[in-house]
């Protein structure tokens, strides 16, 4: 029997309403009520520190198969741990894109192989991500994917999407929507506006995600389908989710650390590193999302981690690929962001909008310390000063804008069905 005891830390808990200073055990991979009498456990000291349900981020680039020289399932898996997080769910942007029950399977195989945290997988909409026919949906639910979405493109054809979402329906799984509305994005490479004009860039008008978030809520009412927008960027769209979950649609959105820390004024050096999809906007925008997610109108904080090779990112500005990591840097910036600079949350609903809340969304049996759960947990020091050092990035790129920004609060040790896969300091 494998013992472990998390000792005095603030235990940490929303989907138990709990916030107290106490032990925390696991015994064989599970949380239990308290070590065995007649057993020894291995002992963490975490007196000043938080104990939290193991982190997940759902949205996130793993990049195999097919694109390995970015990033592996193995390499991935270990930025998350540095990060913070036990679980991640992989995009299906791959090539061959996850648009069948045998790419579905690779992953799940690999990913029990190498991964040192759970890897959950989506699968696409359509196949090859191609925005024209549907993927095999229930096969792949079948094959154990936990959401569909076609991420890093749009479903351009509303009635395909439509079928998509009856599908989804049936087999009880979410979808996942990148919303860029091609026509009117056309060929923008950062937020359209006074920096755009003044930079000579070709820009991204705030209407061109607007249009699908006002298009998912349609459909979400038609359908009765969760649909989540994913990486919100527009103060605007912020306003349309806020209406439309005030009349009971179910649509829902997240949220990136990198459209709430950086505005589109970053680009006057043309860093390619500050090139995201969707673009970074005002200080405007960035304040109608932090409100939002204050008020609830944002339900899920992730990364888009999205790496890509150096030499792929030392390119005209408007030849470079979008993206960024974001694993590494997730938790520091939105402590620092949402928690000790603008207060808009405490650490509980930060902690929330990490762990139970995503774990609803895609039905996952995680984010929570309830006695049997798994034992998934993250410790997190919130007081931790700490300066990014991309050289010390466990992914395999380091495409960050993020590069010696101070930030205060990090996990400090994940643990993953008992075991410590991410020590800080050890």
């Amino acid at each position: 029997m494998s013992c472990l005891l998390l000792k005095q830390g603030r235990i940490v808990d929303p989907a138990n309403s709990r916030d107290e200073i106490g032990d925390l055990a696991i015994v064989d991979g599970k949380i239990a009520p308290a070590i065995p009498a007649n057993e020894t456990a291995a002992e963490i000291d975490c007196r000043g520190l938080v104990v939290a349900p193991g982190l997940i981020d759902l949205h996130v680039h793993l990049r195999e198969p097919g694109q390995s020289a970015k990033e592996t399932i193995a390499t991935g898996a270990r930025a998350a741990a540095a990060g913070g997080f036990t679980s991640v769910v992989c995009m299906p942007n791959t090539s061959p894109a996850v648009d069948s029950p045998s790419v579905v399977t690779w992953i799940h195989e690999k990913a029990q192989r190498e991964a040192c945290v759970n890897v959950f997988t989506t699968g696409a909409i359509t196949r090859g991500i191609a925005g024209e026919e549907l993927a095999p949906i229930g096969s792949m639910a079948r094959a154990g994917i936990v959401a569909l979405t076609d991420d890093g493109h749009c479903v351009q054809n509303h009635e395909l999407m439509r079928r998509a979402l009856e599908y989804a329906r049936m087999f009880q799984l979410p979808v996942l929507d990148h919303c860029q509305e091609y026509t009117l994005v056309g060929k923008g490479v950062m937020h359209e506006g006074y920096w755009s004009t003044l930079l000579g860039l070709p820009g991204w008008p705030s209407a061109g995600e607007e249009l699908i978030v006002m298009r998912n809520i349609l459909l979400a009412d038609l359908c009765g389908t969760p649909i989540h927008c994913q990486h919100l960027s527009s103060g605007g769209s912020v306003r349309l989710i806020r209406d439309a979950r005030a009349r009971g649609v179910p649509i829902s959105a997240e949220v990136c650390p990198h459209h709430i820390a950086l505005t589109d004024e970053s680009l006057q050096g043309y860093d390619t590193n500050f090139k995201m999809n969707p673009p970074l906007r005002t200080q405007a925008d960035i304040d109608a999302l932090i409100q939002g997610i204050a008020d609830g109108v944002i339900t899920i904080l992730a990364s888009d981690h999205a790496p890509h090779c150096a030499y792929e990112k030392e390119v005209e500005f408007d030849m470079a690929p979008f993206g960024i990591v974001g694993l590494e840097t997730e938790v520091g910036l939105f402590l620092d962001i949402l928690v000790h600079k603008t207060k808009a949350i405490d650490l509980p609903r930060l902690i929330a909008l990490l762990t139970i809340e995503p774990a609803r969304l895609l039905r996952l049996d995680r984010g929570t310390l309830s006695v049997g759960a798994p034992g998934d947990v993250t410790v997190i020091d919130p007081s931790l000063e700490w300066t990014v050092d991309a050289a010390a990035f466990q992914s395999r790129s380091a495409n960050t804008p993020f590069h010696k920004r101070e930030l205060k609060g990090r996990a400090v040790r994940t643990i993953v069905a008992g075991r410590t896969v991410w020590p800080l300091n050890e």
